[in-house]
């Protein structure tokens, strides 16, 4: 897993990639690219894969599945893109840290990634209850779909697009 400033410079993480990476099954472990981004960037994103203009807290970009060789490496799950203004934001809502909350919004992201969906009908709480186990792995209070049911401010969470590990556009819409 790697932390960048969405231009492809690593930055301190204060340890979130190795978080993820410990509370992720030892069956799904691969290469994920986490982007710790501008409100203004992530509004962007935003616009551009799901038409909506506000500068969302995380999208998720899947990676385009192809058949996996040995030779190719860690297996790719896709990007997180992680809005910091936004992070900084509900951080201070939810009474927590800015760490905290990139913890929160790394593991959304995550199981988005992992081909869950909240918003999905056919979901029947199956994201939330994964979100609910993982998050108590990783030590955190709560996770995004519990907060946004327990009252505050719900706020989408992904990007309906499947794109490359390492690049920000999607080769197929959902939606």
């Amino acid at each position: 897993m790697t932390v960048t400033d969405g231009r492809g410079r690593r930055v301190a993480d204060g340890g979130l990639a190795r978080w993820l990476a410990g509370i992720a099954p030892v069956r799904l472990r691969g290469e994920v690219a986490i982007a710790l981004v501008p409100d203004a960037h992530i509004r962007k994103l935003n616009r551009q894969y799901r038409g909506k203009v506000y500068a969302t807290d995380v999208l998720s970009f899947p990676a385009a599945r192809g058949p996996r060789t040995a030779a190719r490496g860690p297996r790719p799950f896709g990007d997180i893109v992680i809005a910091t203004g936004v992070a900084r934001q509900q951080a201070r809502e939810a009474g927590h840290s800015y760490q905290a909350e990139l913890r929160v919004l790394a593991l959304h992201g995550f199981l988005h990634l992992l081909g869950y969906d909240h918003d999905d009908p056919d979901d029947h709480g199956r994201m939330a209850r994964a979100e609910a186990r993982l998050r108590r792995r990783g030590g955190l209070p709560a996770g995004l779909i519990a907060r946004a049911g327990a009252g505050q401010r719900p706020r989408p969470a992904r990007a309906a697009a499947r794109a490359s590990a390492w690049g920000w556009g999607p080769t197929r819409n959902k939606k």
